[in-house]
């Protein structure tokens, strides 16, 4: 499906070409070309002078360091980010030696926060592209994840893949077919699921775009899973990002989507351990994100809860009993009222992964009156953060 990409909100230009000048480092990592995709028309938004003048020439990756601070600098004048903290899970086992940090994250789609989402206490000076891109950048910078999975991702092209492809990360994006992005005007195309992860620690077997279908028929939903192999330990991890159905009556579709995904990851696993069909054993570790637009009472919860994948949600490990999700992990204020409920998760092959730390989630005070998005965060949803090991195989 052939995309147009409109420009909107200016100043991808100098975002690109200010992170992308900051060079440090050893090793070399060439510049993505502004053309990165057959299906996709070139990117207007990306400095032509600066990608012709660095063409041909390996760039070094900016250092992560510095790209932080610019931001910083860039938001200076805005109220005091949320101070989050890392909570370690002790399960009795020694410290991980080489965990592996996985960030989960609905970023709320440009077209959709200035446009149709509606968020009545947030000034449309919070929700400018200008801003929230820096705010954005800045909460991934802080975590530094190695497996990054992103929704509502509407600047993929312009923004998100050149700015971390300089950071060392390889991406993969699947828009919607029907994104309501599109319905807003000077949209930035549609938005989807995006995929990353660092290619110093893993390299890429496999990876496919699905589009989910509920009772064989295609929905508007997608997801992005891929296989990778850790360059230091050789073990695989099958990773995958999605977006369900959002808003109450879909609950159905929800499930019909989540088994979906679950039909396709098991396939998946199974051809790369090279096992029967139909047994879901494997030693190749699942990692699945998402924003399931489900609380954790619906059916599609208790889908991944008692699928024979053996999955169990990592936040669960905030809780005091190790049983119970957040209270929230999206809070916001529409013209029909305040919505506080945890709908995004990460899910994970509890058999052969284990959970070592989880990112706390900030206190009513510190979201404020106005809730989410704000000057402060950039998005209704927040991040979701944990560190995992691999067990050793027995």
């Amino acid at each position: 499906m052939d995309t147009m990409v409109c420009p909107m909100g200016g100043g991808a230009t100098r975002l690109y070409s200010a992170l992308t000048q900051v060079l440090s480092g050893d090793s070399p990592l060439p510049l993505p070309p502004p053309h990165l995709d057959p299906n996709q028309p070139a990117d207007t938004n990306l400095d032509p002078d600066f990608c012709q003048e660095q063409r041909g020439s390996p760039v070094c990756p900016p250092d992560p360091v510095e790209l932080l601070r610019q931001c910083k600098e860039a938001l200076r004048d805005r109220p005091p980010r949320f101070h989050r903290k890392f909570i370690n899970i002790n399960d009795g086992d020694s410290a991980p030696s080489s965990p592996i940090r996985v960030m989960q994250w609905n970023v709320l789609a440009q077209a959709l926060g200035e446009g149709l989402d509606s968020f009545v206490q947030c000034p449309l000076e919070a929700l400018s592209w200008s801003r929230r891109k820096y705010l954005i950048l800045e909460e991934i910078l802080t975590h530094r994840p190695h497996i990054l999975c992103l929704q509502e991702v509407d600047h993929y092209y312009d923004t998100f893949q050149p700015v971390l492809a300089g950071l060392g990360y390889n991406g993969s994006f699947c828009p919607k077919p029907w994104s309501p992005c599109l319905d807003v005007e000077g949209n930035n195309g549609p938005d989807g699921c995006a995929l990353f992860f660092d290619q110093s620690r893993f390299e890429l077997l496999d990876n496919m775009n699905l589009r989910l279908s509920a009772m064989r028929i295609p929905t508007n939903q997608v997801a992005v899973v891929v296989m990778l192999r850790c360059r230091s330990t050789a073990r695989c991890v099958c990773v995958a990002v999605t977006h369900l159905k959002a808003r109450s009556g879909w609950e159905w579709l929800r499930s019909a989507q989540g088994c979906d995904l679950l039909r396709h990851l098991q396939n998946l696993v199974q051809k790369h351990a090279g096992g029967p069909t139909g047994d879901p054993s494997s030693d190749i570790p699942l990692l699945i994100c998402g924003d399931f637009n489900a609380i954790p009472t619906e059916e599609v919860y208790r889908r991944f809860i008692t699928s024979p994948l053996s999955l169990d949600s990592a936040y669960k490990k905030l809780s005091q009993d190790g049983l119970t999700e957040p209270e929230y992990t999206t809070w916001k204020i529409r013209p029909t009222g305040e919505c506080c409920t945890t709908l995004d998760y990460i899910w994970y092959s509890q058999d052969t992964l284990r959970v070592d730390a989880v990112l706390d989630m900030p206190t009513e005070e510190q979201i404020g009156p106005n809730r989410l998005p704000s000057f402060s965060y950039p998005s209704d949803h927040l991040s979701l953060v944990c560190d995992f090991s691999l067990k050793e195989k027995e």
